[in-house]
């Protein structure tokens, strides 16, 4: 894997608007998905594409496990840190 051009934001760097979203994934998941602590760096970006995350994930007819593993692989087959 390369390091990322644009940084992640690390948990105790979130901007306070991020910091709702972070805690919910830490509460759900355990972790912040990169891709969010990315998109932190611009709270109101991520708070519409966590919206949208959140609705492709919990709805439909594709289970949410098939879902995280697609997800995993196709990050993996481009190299990119899930």
């Amino acid at each position: 894997m390369t390091t990322p051009r644009i940084p992640p934001v690390k948990l105790e760097d979130a901007p306070a608007e991020a910091r709702p979203i972070f805690d919910a994934f830490m509460k759900e998941r355990g972790n912040i998905p990169n891709m969010f602590r990315t998109a932190a760096l611009r709270p109101k970006h991520m708070e519409t594409m966590n919206a949208h995350f959140r609705v492709v994930m919990n709805e439909g007819e594709v289970s949410k496990v098939l879902k995280e593993l697609l997800s995993i692989r196709v990050s993996s087959l481009n190299k990119c840190r899930y």
